[in-house]
């Protein structure tokens, strides 16, 4: 249950940055997207408050930053126009491949 929390966590914590993204667009309301960005820090700060009761506390931080970072990225890319550069999606691909490692071992 604790890495389904974590996962959780992890999903949340890409929404703040879309928040912050999003609250910079003019045809946006900004102060929407700003409370959109807190609420989804608390709720996945939450998630990851509970997931580290038995994940260790760097595997944890690791996964939910790893999730955010690579979601995010995600994101950009499929819509913000982000580059998509072979470069870009090897040097994810790792941030995976470290996941699935703390996972794993």
């Amino acid at each position: 249950m604790n890495w389904i929390a974590l996962i959780i966590a992890g999903i949340f914590e890409i929404g703040w940055p879309l928040g912050l993204k999003l609250s910079q667009q003019p045809e946006n309301s900004k102060w929407n997207w700003i409370i959109f960005s807190v609420l989804c820090m608390t709720v996945s700060g939450g998630f990851l408050w509970y997931a580290q009761k038995s994940i260790p506390i760097g595997t944890a931080y690791a996964v939910w930053t790893g999730i955010g970072a690579v979601g995010t990225l995600l994101v950009g890319i499929l819509f913000f126009q982000d580059s998509a550069s072979i470069l870009r999606l090897l040097s994810a691909l790792l941030i995976v491949v470290g996941i699935v490692g703390l996972k794993l071992f």
